[in-house]
């Protein structure tokens, strides 16, 4: 139910099918060190449980407000949370994950920070609360996820993958009036939010401590819905990349020979780039930047056998990453997905004076 009191922050959290852990998770906004709160709770069309338990906590937690709909999927689902948040802050949770107790102070107080006035969005670090041998693949990723913590980190990593773990960040509420909330498609939520406002210029940071536990369930959505799929994170950011590139690399030499061009000729060139990788897996990647106005140069790889000659069917060249011309003559992508892959390309480019943000970017 709504109290008079404005809240500071509040905490909204799609539901549906969590019978077994939402109130696992409510209990853990229950517990926060900071009491300023208010918890919307969007029941998503539940059938097995879940609504009666959100009623039963609603009746005890005065500042729990449950909402109530009809199946419409978890972007309608935190959409209406938002639209009923009355708080300065929203703070996402996600039903089968646990908030520390100290983790809405410490992002209250990330964002009232003098130095933060600038952050729109204040994530945290995560701990993995699954079987790290078990899903050492996504373990991995939490890692990495970990790993970016700054504005600029997460800036120019956000098209590798979601820099952000949806359930552990808090924003600005007037950003939602600004940029728009999440939207429903074919293409993961969370990911296509983080990467409309980051190219709108909202900052992102994290609390530098853990503050959620980040729980890996067999039924968690990133797992059983298509949306999640690998083919579709890199759909979703296509067009982003596209707006960077244009930003960034826009009028660039096209051929790795030239060794001049006309200034107003690389003012006007259209958008064009080098793809790392000439793999049927980052060519068929790649291949969603056409839809979006970016041509495609040529291609990079490290096998000798590929390299030297035109790609079949294409006429595109292959060239050697010894064959680069010096940095800001060209504008890279790395599509390379293989695990380490990625730092050794990372690691040939800046050898070669490369500038990562500047001159490259890795997109896999």
């Amino acid at each position: 139910m709504l109290t008079g009191k404005v809240p500071r922050v509040s905490v909204v959290l799609p539901v549906r099918h969590a019978a077994g852990t939402v109130a696992r998770a409510i209990a853990s906004i229950r517990a926060q060190t900071f009491p300023d709160w208010e918890l919307i709770a969007v029941d998503d069309g539940s059938s097995d449980g879940t609504r009666e338990i959100l009623r039963a906590l609603a009746r005890d937690e005065p500042r729990l407000t449950l909402i109530e709909q009809d199946h419409a999927g978890v972007a309608a689902a935190a959409n209406a949370g938002a639209a009923a948040a009355r708080g300065e802050f929203i703070a996402r949770m996600d039903a089968d994950d646990v908030s520390h107790p100290e983790r809405l102070a410490a992002q209250v107080a990330f964002l009232d920070a003098v130095e933060n006035r600038g952050v729109g969005v204040a994530g945290c670090l995560v701990e993995f609360g699954g079987d790290r041998a078990a899903a050492e693949g996504y373990a991995r990723h939490v890692d990495w996820v970990n790993s970016l913590v700054t504005p600029d980190e997460i800036a120019l990593h956000r098209f590798v993958e979601a820099p952000l773990a949806n359930p552990s960040v808090m924003f600005r509420r007037e950003l939602v009036a600004r940029h728009g909330g999440y939207r429903d498609g074919e293409f993961p939520e969370d990911y296509e939010l983080w990467l409309r406002w980051l190219d709108a210029g909202v900052r992102m940071a994290k609390v530098p401590r853990v503050l959620l536990t980040w729980h890996d369930a067999p039924t968690r959505l990133t797992r059983t819905d298509a949306r999640y799929d690998p083919e579709a994170f890199f759909r979703v950011k296509a067009p982003w990349i596209a707006n960077e590139v244009r930003r960034l690399g826009a009028g660039r030499f096209c051929d790795p020979t030239s060794t001049t061009q006309r200034a107003n000729e690389r003012v006007t060139a259209p958008p064009c780039v080098w793809i790392w990788g000439a793999g049927r897996p980052a060519r068929k990647r790649a291949a969603h930047l056409l839809a979006h106005g970016v041509s495609i140069a040529g291609y990079i790889d490290v096998d000798a056998k590929k390299t030297g000659r035109g790609l079949g069917g294409t006429g595109l060249p292959i060239i050697a990453p010894e064959a680069l011309p010096p940095p800001g003559d060209i504008f890279v992508l790395g599509y390379v997905a293989r695990r380490g892959v990625r730092e050794d390309v990372r690691a040939r480019l800046r050898a070669r004076g490369y500038q990562e943000g500047r001159d490259f970017l890795m997109c896999a």
